[in-house]
């Protein structure tokens, strides 16, 4: 096959694409291939992938394990709606009810993340009875209408015309200016007085276990368990989005697995279908009993994405991913703190999600145009990473849980050159 190159791919975009779709780079490689933890350009030279689609790809690009059985689904029954009945759709149901915390058994399948995001929303208002949401500062959730309201983000916030009332935001738990306990304690105490004034008109709380475009910043480990008891004193429910942390990314098989809670609603995504678009929103009977008005995601759960979703969670059962996250990114960030380089402010994350904040030291060079330097130059020598932040100015490091340790060293020994050359 030849390829176009990345000169008429971007020309194309700049006449067809609407202007908001960015890349990354001031000289893009046209990816045109993938096999695991490798993806490779028009003019076939391999990088390591250090971001995975933004969390997607935790079983590695094209994996013939998984590819294969999509592929035969494929040739057998593509696509029917949920009117129908299929297999492959309540097989996955019934395996996510195994693996999902606590109680939670009930799943409605959806196609992307801010649909689920959507639909969770949409159920916490129909078991409450109740209109309002709270969320976190730095917090991301999707592209609809409702979901926007509730990203605490501002770049991703579209327009003004979101949704303000019975929107309410407070500071997540972390800040570089005070101490992590200090910065715990406003937050609930901000949670706190939210639930006083208006907890009888709140049906949820909405936000990450770890905050992925926020920056990979996790809370203190008994944070979400004051924030639970909070919210159960008011009746208002927890709504956990694990869309960019499921499925074994953090070394858990959910991220708020390190807190120790279970919550109302779980919403996931990304990482289930290894590329292939699937998300859920799943709670216990009680709330899922709320659920009675005729509902249906026309893609949700189609027998190819439900195929290859069980695929994944084979896979990743099979070759102990959720372990290797775990040790391999203990590793990764005993290597990142090994580097002696004033530009690494600080290293965050857990598992295979790490952030390594950058700073810039120079007054005429702001902290994001330092990290994008950084993304230009590691990917000139092979490595493709990500980037996130508030200031967006962290490296988003978010490997395929398939990576190695060599992999690692390689990657790192590549940042240290990097970071010497700036």
């Amino acid at each position: 096959m030849s390829f176009s190159g990345p000169a008429s791919i971007l020309t194309k975009r700049a006449e067809y694409f609407f202007p908001a779709t960015g890349h990354f780079y001031k000289n893009p490689p046209q990816i045109v291939k993938g096999y695991m933890q490798y993806l490779f350009d028009q003019q076939n030279k391999r990088y390591t992938d250090f971001y995975a689609g933004v969390s997607v790809m935790n079983c590695g690009h094209s994996n013939p394990e998984i590819t294969k059985k999509t592929i035969e689904q494929l040739n057998d029954l593509q696509h029917t709606t949920t009117l129908y009945l299929t297999q492959p759709m309540v097989e996955l149901a019934e395996k996510l009810a195994l693996i999902l915390p606590g109680d939670i058994t009930r799943t409605f399948f959806c196609v992307t993340g801010s649909e689920a995001n959507e639909g969770a929303m949409a159920l916490a208002r129909m078991f409450t009875k109740k209109q309002g949401f709270i969320a976190l500062q730095g917090g991301l959730h999707g592209r609809t209408h409702l979901t926007l309201s509730v990203t605490g983000i501002p770049m991703w916030r579209l327009d003004d015309q979101l949704v303000k009332e019975h929107i309410y935001f407070i500071d997540r738990p972390y800040s570089m200016e005070v101490s992590q306990d200090d910065a715990m304690a406003q937050s609930l105490a901000q949670l706190e007085l939210i639930l006083k004034e208006h907890g009888e008109n709140i049906a949820a709380m909405i936000l990450e276990p770890i905050q992925g475009n926020g920056g990979i910043v996790m809370y203190p480990e008994d944070y979400l368990q004051k924030v639970q008891a909070l919210l159960d004193a008011y009746q208002v429910l927890l709504i956990i989005d694990e869309v960019q942390t499921g499925y074994g990314r953090t070394g858990k098989m959910f991220a708020v697995e390190h807190y120790g809670i279970v919550p109302d609603i779980i919403v996931t995504a990304k990482a289930l279908g290894n590329g292939i678009p699937i998300s859920t929103f799943s709670t216990r009977d009680e709330i899922a009993n709320a659920f009675t008005k005729p509902s249906a995601s026309t893609f949700g759960g189609n027998p190819v994405a439900a195929q290859t979703a069980l695929n994944v969670l084979q896979y990743i059962e099979n070759n102990r991913l959720v372990e290797q996250a775990n040790v391999l990114g203990d590793y990764l960030k005993r290597k990142l703190r090994q580097i002696d380089s004033p530009f690494i402010q600080e290293i965050r994350g857990t598992g295979l999600m790490i952030g390594v904040q950058i700073q810039s030291l120079d007054p005429m060079i702001t902290s994001a145009e330092r990290t994008d330097e950084i993304l230009e130059k590691i990917k000139e020598v092979g490595f493709l990473i990500g980037k996130n932040g508030l200031n967006r100015d962290v490296l988003a490091l978010q490997p395929p849980l398939v990576i190695t340790k060599e992999d690692i060293d390689d990657f790192v020994s590549s940042l240290e050159k990097v970071l010497q050359t700036l």
